[in-house]
């Protein structure tokens, strides 16, 4: 018979290895661009699909600020996991929209780099596209300009891919409002900017 002390421990390394699952998971969810399916963040962190899907609840009820069964709770935070075609990914928690889009567009009034002008070129001229795409015209990573302009309110997630779970991304009224002109067909034809015309801009797609 299995002593009371041994029960004890078991329980103890159980909770140990959870947690530790728990702050993995959190680690991946705050630096993913994408919604995260079950398999991608199993494969990622090396343990059950089961497993995963049970830390992922924990975490919905930690950031949610559920009490749990024993009676303890978190606070409820500014950010919420949310699942979204398939996949899980951190977002803003709705009450805090208008909050988050006013400091960033008062707090943070410095001009976009020249990253960040290209990337919101190709966007504007071939939307609606994932930030995979972008990334593969420009041939470089886009994750952290596509959140500038994600905070800015200069592109919007338009719809999300039903089958890789891709984001895609358009343009808004405000980057109208901020060329002056009232729709992208006023946009300046690519020809004329480019060496050889178009050759090779719409293949890369």
């Amino acid at each position: 018979m299995r002593s009371r002390t041994g029960q004890t421990d078991a329980a103890a390394s159980v909770s140990h290895e959870s947690h530790i699952l728990d702050r993995q998971l959190e680690a991946v969810f705050m630096i993913a661009d994408e919604p995260q399916g079950l398999v991608h963040l199993s494969t990622a962190v090396g343990r059950p699909i089961t497993e995963v899907a049970q830390a992922v609840a924990r975490l919905v009820a930690d950031f949610d600020g559920v009490t749990a069964p024993d009676g303890t709770s978190t606070v409820r935070r500014g950010f919420e996991l949310r699942e979204v075609a398939g996949g899980w990914r951190i977002y803003v928690r709705a009450t805090h929209d208008e909050l988050v889009t006013d400091f960033v567009l008062t707090e943070n009034p410095s001009r976009l780099s020249q990253a960040a002008l290209e990337t919101l070129a190709v966007i504007a001229y071939k939307q609606p596209i994932s930030r995979g795409q972008v990334a593969s015209i420009r041939a470089v990573s886009v994750d952290s300009v596509v959140r500038t302009l994600l905070g800015r309110g200069l592109i919007t997630e338009a719809f999300t891919d039903s089958e890789t779970g891709a984001i895609n991304y358009a343009t808004t009224d405000l980057l109208l409002t901020q060329l002056g002109i009232n729709s992208l067909d006023e946009l300046p034809h690519l020809s004329p900017l480019l060496d050889g015309g178009t050759d090779g801009f719409e293949d890369l797609l």
